[in-house]
């Protein structure tokens, strides 16, 4: 029984080490170095990308106080949580979903008076929201499609709008992931500071 006791307390000894040790490097080292990391590789989203206007990570709306969007500026996704971060998430309903296929319908409606659009020229991301919700982006034919409404309310001209179109659209991610897109917030702030 006595030469029992130390190896009990050796192995216990042995926990009590390994405890420690990965605490230390799976607590405290490998959380500091991806701070690191992220702190020189993706700065703006390390930090959240704040600025006066928003963050250029999170859709947001453009509207008047009753919810009305203004010509005047780019329009993103619809959301399914309203643009609150705190309710992102999708709808989960189906394409075939009766209040799905009703709410792409009126919202086909909208977007196409709203954008003087043909009804079946309206961008597919203006009709369904993303699956968080809060996509900042839209798709650079979502963005080109609005581009007269833009240039009309602010006096501008239909090139000049376009041409900041083109100069606000991202490649994909490492040039093969996901596709071609426009941030709403970083296209808006440039646009007013035309």
């Amino acid at each position: 029984m006595a030469s029992r006791a130390p190896a009990a307390v050796r192995q216990y000894g042995a926990a009590v080490r390994a405890l420690l040790l990965f605490t230390v490097v799976l607590g405290l080292a490998y959380p500091l170095l991806m701070t690191g990391v992220s702190q020189v590789v993706f700065h703006d989203q390390a930090n959240g990308s704040m600025t006066a206007h928003g963050s250029s990570l999170l859709g947001q709306s453009f509207t008047d106080a009753d919810g009305n969007p203004l010509k005047q500026w780019f329009q993103p996704r619809p959301s399914a949580g309203s643009y609150d971060p705190l309710a992102s998430g999708a709808s989960n309903l189906g394409p075939n979903a009766e209040d799905q296929v009703k709410a792409v319908d009126e919202r086909r409606a909208a977007v196409a008076e709203f954008d003087g659009v043909a009804p079946a020229d309206v961008a597919p991301d203006a009709l369904t929201a993303s699956g968080s919700g809060l996509d900042p982006h839209i798709s650079p034919e979502y963005a080109r499609q609005q581009v007269n409404r833009v240039a009309d309310a602010r006096g501008l001209s239909v090139d000049e709008v376009r041409k900041l179109v083109d100069e606000h659209t991202q490649g994909r991610i490492l040039g093969f992931l996901g596709e071609d897109r426009v941030n709403v917030l970083e296209l808006n702030i440039a646009l007013d500071q035309l």
